[in-house]
């Protein structure tokens, strides 16, 4: 296929198809967040990662097909499963890896930890270890971009588990109520924490809950990264328009717990196992490629870019400073 060819046969939407460089770009950019985490659960395991640590392998379509869907000046907020959203805007892998060790030389200057990373050049403003309190958070920067008069629109992440808070639902009136460009992006990965959302919600149609204030919504397979890309370019240009929100509820799947203290004894082996081998998200991107005539050499290749990748943010994190005791005093009070 030729180069820049678009590979509309394989997207699955009626939306903007994705091209070859696009899809392997994809690739690489999914394969980090992918090997990225698996680093991450090893140096947890060897007790150089503290506190909690939430992976979001699995997950990776998601948050590449979104941000390819952005531009620079977009905002985007989520919930503490934050590392993905970290690298698919650009954060180096260096720096959130030394963050997670509490280096120094991490995002946070080794004080926030795997929950508690931000980058105003990224354009993230975290990383949230409470509940949907992200969710307010996201329609505060939609509102700040509609108030400077930008057609910037604000990304607003978080779990099924949180789709039911109260904060939420008060979000979601505010942001209809002032037309605010604010994407909300409910990551249904079937379990909030240990509890299945058959057991957990009432309506298993969370793509629907912003219809008592108009916010159209849209269910969307978060496994197949040109449908989130062309649901997301949907999204964004309705809010762009001035619109107001827009809801999209991201069926995906986790592979690992909750976070890796939970061993998730509440479901099979079997289940996660029939994910992986028909769903994935990256085998699904890769098969594409070399349906399009991609070598399978120049996969490997992208795959050991990748290796390097994460090696070097591995070695980079254990061999920083950790934070002077003073910074504990740094970063406390604002003054005037």
């Amino acid at each position: 296929m030729e180069a820049g060819k678009t590979i509309a046969q394989k997207t699955g939407g009626n939306g903007p198809s994705l091209t070859r460089e696009q899809f392997t770009q994809a690739f690489h950019d999914m394969l980090l967040i992918r090997r990225f985490e698996e680093k991450a659960g090893q140096l947890y395991g060897m007790g150089l990662i503290g506190g909690f640590c939430h992976l979001y392998i699995g997950q990776e379509a998601v948050v590449v097909g979104i941000q390819m869907a952005l531009k620079d000046g977009d905002k985007i907020i989520t919930s503490y499963r934050d590392h993905g959203q970290m690298l698919a805007a650009g954060m180096t892998a260096r720096g959130v890896m030394a963050e997670l060790t509490g280096r120094a030389t991490g995002y946070s200057h080794g004080k926030g930890g795997s929950m508690h990373m931000f980058s105003r050049e990224k354009n993230f403003y975290g990383g949230h270890g409470i509940v949907g309190a992200q969710v307010a958070l996201g329609i505060g920067l939609a509102f700040a971009n509609k108030y400077r008069g930008t057609d910037e629109v604000s990304i607003a992440y978080f779990g099924d588990g949180a789709a039911n808070q109260g904060q939420v639902y008060e979000s979601f009136n505010l942001a209809a109520l002032h037309k605010l460009p604010c994407i909300f992006v409910i990551e249904n990965n079937l379990y909030g924490m240990g509890t299945s959302i058959e057991r957990a919600s009432a309506s298993h149609e969370l793509w629907r809950n912003g219809e008592p204030w108009g916010i159209p919504g849209r269910r969307v397979d978060g496994m197949d990264i040109a449908t989130v890309h062309e649901a997301a370019a949907e999204a964004v240009a309705h809010c762009r328009a001035g619109k107001g929100p827009y809801l999209l509820e991201m069926m995906t799947y986790r592979y690992r717990g909750h976070s890796m203290s939970d061993p998730a004894k509440y479901r099979k082996r079997e289940e996660v196992d029939t994910v992986r081998k028909t769903r994935d998200p990256i085998d699904h991107v890769r098969q594409i490629l070399l349906d399009a005539g991609v070598e399978d050499a120049t996969l490997r290749s992208i795959e050991n870019d990748v290796k390097a990748v994460v090696n070097d943010c591995a070695e980079f994190a254990q061999t920083s400073p950790e934070p002077d005791p003073a910074e504990l005093y740094t970063d406390v009070l604002l003054e005037a």
